[in-house]
C-alpha cells in the first residue's frame, strides 16, 4: 500500500468517526431533547420528566461521554495506522 493510499484510508476511518459521534450527538440532543420530549416526559425518574432530564442534563453527559470516546478511540485508530505519538 502506498504512502498516500494509508493516509487517505486513515483521514476516511477518522471522518467516519467524527460523523458517527456527530449523529449520536444530534439524536441525543435533538432528538430526545426536543423532538421526542413530550413521548419522554410520560417516564418520570425520582419526580423528573425524562423529556426535561435529557433537555438539560443527559446531552451535556452525552456530550462529555462522546468526547472521552473520541479520545479513545483516535488512539487506538492512530495505533492501527501507526501515527501514533509514542
Amino acid at each position: 500500500m502506498s504512502d498516500l493510499e494509508a493516509k487517505r484510508r486513515y483521514w476516511q476511518a477518522n471522518l467516519r468517526l467524527v460523523a458517527a459521534c456527530l449523529i449520536v450527538w444530534f439524536v441525543v440532543s435533538f432528538g430526545f431533547g426536543i423532538v421526542l420530549a413530550g413521548p419522554l416526559d410520560q417516564v418520570s425518574i425520582f419526580g423528573i420528566k425524562l423529556g426535561f432530564w435529557f433537555a438539560q442534563q443527559g446531552s451535556i453527559f452525552c456530550f462529555i461521554a462522546i468526547i472521552f470516546f473520541y479520545a479513545w478511540r483516535m488512539n487506538r485508530l492512530d495505533r492501527e495506522h501507526d501515527v501514533d505519538e509514542e
